[in-house]
């Protein structure tokens, strides 16, 4: 097979390629999408407990998202647990011996060097929050992502609730590569070692912001729904990132600050899904709603809002 990062060969198979995968993307939303918003609850709802905790989940549950948005990191004993950074935040985090974590040395508190046992000592839920000052003060530590699968499943099940979705962001940098986390083909395969153990292939999108799992998972693992993250001032146009990712992907999820009618229109015409990040001003959150978005990452799930 010709290789799409091939800049000559690109020009001649880019627009079959994105027939083709349009038309495969299409396919795929017919088989698992069930509602017509995708209301996504960011970190869980970070807003309102602490993030990436299993409390902050299923308090987006009872919200009435449809999707649960997390990020996940690798342990040194390769447990995939649930967190936004590879190490410590000095934002959220107590370390053992009650003291919190300064962001002078946050990043030397390096979760890929850490058992999961050592990384269960520090707390995440119990320092008030500087930029989230709603957010419920609760003893948390990091879950690992089976548990996290297992305790929305079973909470969803216990309210009588349809299973929600989960959207999982592989948190990855090329400068990061076995430092604080492992190369992507590997990354992406412990992340799928979990999913297809509790067998909810059909029921996960994964994200990232890094192109490189994005193209493994799209040759190993066609069947996975993958998210292409775009940053805040990211200007490249949007058929220029595509051909630099290779594929088009089942979602465009980029930040809300990007989103204009040219870009909805992009990605209907491609039946690519648009869903921003991270939405936290109502009227924001109803104008990116009337302007035709397919769903929206929030920290504060508006209850109602996540409709079947």
């Amino acid at each position: 097979m010709a290789s799409l990062h091939n800049p000559l060969k690109m020009k001649k198979i880019l627009p079959l390629l994105f027939v083709l995968t349009a038309c495969n993307n299409l396919n795929n939303l017919n088989q698992t999408q069930t509602f017509t918003f995708d209301l996504q609850g960011h970190r869980g709802c970070r807003g309102l407990m602490p993030e990436n905790t299993i409390p902050a989940m299923l308090k987006a549950i009872d919200l009435g998202v449809n999707t649960l948005e997390m990020d996940v990191c690798i342990t040194k004993d390769s447990q995939v647990i649930v967190s936004h950074e590879p190490f410590f935040n000095h934002e959220i985090t107590t370390k053992p011996d009650g003291s919190f974590v300064t962001e002078a040395e946050e990043k030397t508190l390096n979760i890929y060097r850490m058992d999961y046992a050592e990384v269960q000592r520090y707390d995440v839920g119990l320092k008030p929050h500087p930029r989230f000052l709603q957010q419920q003060k609760i003893a948390a530590a990091k879950p690992e992502l089976a548990a996290v699968i297992d305790a929305a499943d079973a909470y969803c099940k216990s309210k009588k609730k349809k299973l929600v979705r989960f959207n999982i962001e592989i948190k990855s940098l090329p400068a990061g590569d076995n430092i604080y986390h492992p190369t992507p083909s590997v990354f992406v395969e412990m992340l799928m070692q979990v999913l297809k153990q509790r067998d909810i292939i059909d029921r996960v999108v994964v994200q990232s912001f890094d192109m490189r799992p994005l193209r493994y998972l799209h040759q190993a693992y066609p069947a996975i729904t993958t998210a292409l993250l775009v940053e805040e001032g990211d200007n490249k146009a949007y058929a220029l990132q595509l051909q630099e990712l290779g594929f088009i992907p089942n979602i465009y999820s980029s930040h809300y600050g990007l989103v204009t009618p040219l870009l909805v229109k992009q990605c209907k015409d491609m039946n690519v899904r648009l869903i921003p990040w991270t939405v936290n001003d109502a009227r924001k959150f109803d104008e990116l709603k009337a302007m035709g978005v397919n769903g929206i990452i929030t920290d504060y799930p508006p209850e109602g809002n996540g409709t079947y």
